[in-house]
């Protein structure tokens, strides 16, 4: 079934939301993003929109870890699909993006070794959970905020690693899981706790509209859309291939960015006047503030790139009100 998705340039506004989505898409490194914000919003939208924009990637076909042929060999040595190391077909595919319903268990999130076979034929067989599929891929978790934290730490953690490890009656499987994650939630039903908070590279906050004629703008765009989509979609191809074509220019411009000791110190200060703890904001700050350089088409990061990157980076883990006086010194 041909599911029609909204064309991600065509959300009006919300444009905090849309950087920070393409920022995580050009450089996972920078390790998600939490979008905050009330029902109605475009969150979801713009998630699952998202992938309709991106560059597509070469995969071993029915892999279920989305592996490239380079990648699979090694992989499949654990997996025991001896036909992904023997055969380097490879198909190209869109970049995956998996949802995980609140409800999910711990296993339908990161597998399950089949202890049964394993005892009786003595080899390991690994049933790939949401992590699997999510691999080099965006995981989509809406209202992250009603999950149980023991799920969101095998998220985070898994997110932050680039690997998820099951273990089970001492039987250990590990398999990649380079995946984008994408948190939604409304605030109003309940907060994260910050030390989970702080394991999501960017933060933004979402709202609905002030301005009579954006307003205006989103129900002609959506009803235009739901009368007629393939023609809505038509419409807004140019916008798509231009947005793809400049995220595929980001991701080879990123390699050859650079930032000096004194953005690193700038960026040190900023972290500090914002009372923030740990290090892990100064790392996320530099990453960021490096991706937006190479999304700007710059291969050095500037004052401004520091000072939108902090926008992104300290919100969700600053002690000290408002934003805006931070790093103003």
């Amino acid at each position: 079934m041909n599911r029609k998705i909204y064309p991600f340039p065509a959300i009006v506004g919300q444009d905090e939301l849309k950087k920070a989505l393409v920022l995580n898409v050009i450089n996972p490194s920078v390790s998600g993003v939490l979008i905050r914000g009330e029902k109605g919003t475009a969150k979801s939208t713009a998630v699952r929109s998202l992938a309709e924009i991106l560059p597509e990637i070469d995969i071993v076909p029915e892999c279920p870890y989305n592996l490239s042929p380079e990648d699979s060999a090694r992989v499949c040595q654990i997996c025991g699909r001896e036909e992904c190391s023997e055969n380097k077909r490879s198909v190209r595919r869109r970049v995956p993006v998996v949802e995980l319903p609140v409800g999910a268990t711990e296993d339908r999130v990161v597998g399950a070794l089949n202890l049964e076979h394993a005892l009786k034929g003595g080899e390991r067989r690994f049933e790939p959970g949401l992590l699997a599929w999510a691999n080099r891929g965006i995981l989509y978790v809406d209202e992250v905020n009603l999950l149980e934290d023991h799920i969101v730490d095998v998220l985070l953690d898994s997110a932050a690693m680039g690997v998820n490890t099951v273990e089970r009656e001492g039987i250990s499987f590990s398999h990649p899981a380079r995946f984008t994650l994408v948190g939604t939630m409304n605030p109003e039903e309940g907060e994260l706790r910050p030390q989970l908070l702080d394991r999501f590279g960017l933060c933004v906050t979402v709202s609905g509209m002030k301005d009579a004629e954006k307003r205006v703008e989103v129900i002609e765009r959506r009803l235009a859309f739901e009368e007629n989509p393939e023609k809505f979609m038509e419409s807004w191809q140019a916008e798509c291939d231009l947005l793809r074509d400049k995220i595929t220019a980001a991701k080879a411009l990123l390699p050859l960015v650079e930032a000096d000791r004194t953005s690193m110190m700038r960026i040190a200060v900023i972290c500090m006047e914002a009372e923030v703890d740990g290090h892990r904001a100064d790392i996320i700050m530099l990453k960021t503030a490096k991706t937006l350089a190479a999304w700007n088409g710059r291969k050095a990061v500037s004052d401004e790139d520091i000072l939108e990157a902090a926008k992104f980076v300290l919100p969700h883990r600053m002690r000290r009100q408002p934003l805006q006086q931070v790093g103003r010194a």
